[in-house]
């Protein structure tokens, strides 16, 4: 591992991000996001999962489930293209973010 990023034998790096949606722009913001996790599953070898969450309690509130190799691969993510096009495209559509909860996968079962 280079970098210096910290590999937790449990395995994957768990980021979770909120962001609330405008009302009338939370279908546009949910296809743009379903779009730039499609993009994150093509194009970064590290990204294992990105889920786009919908919350029943508050359909202005959408969850991202994304899991990663490590903190390395997360770190790619980060500085890549696609995000900062993705937090470009996405600004007029959402009210705010919520700061990212990061941790690591606990397995369970043998």
């Amino acid at each position: 591992m280079s970098g210096g990023a910290a590999v937790h034998p449990a395995g994957l790096y768990i980021v979770v991000a909120e962001l609330r949606a405008r009302p009338e722009c939370v279908d546009a913001f949910i296809a743009l996001a379903r779009g730039f996790a499609a993009e994150c599953l093509a194009m970064e070898r590290g990204c294992r999962q990105f889920q786009v969450v919908r919350l029943a309690s508050s359909p202005a509130h959408v969850l991202f489930f994304e899991a990663y190799d490590d903190e390395a691969a997360f770190g790619v993510h980060s500085r890549s293209a696609h995000l900062q096009r993705f937090k470009a495209a996405f600004q007029g559509l959402v009210l705010g973010e919520q700061p990212l909860r990061l941790g690591w996968l606990e397995p369970v079962g043998p």
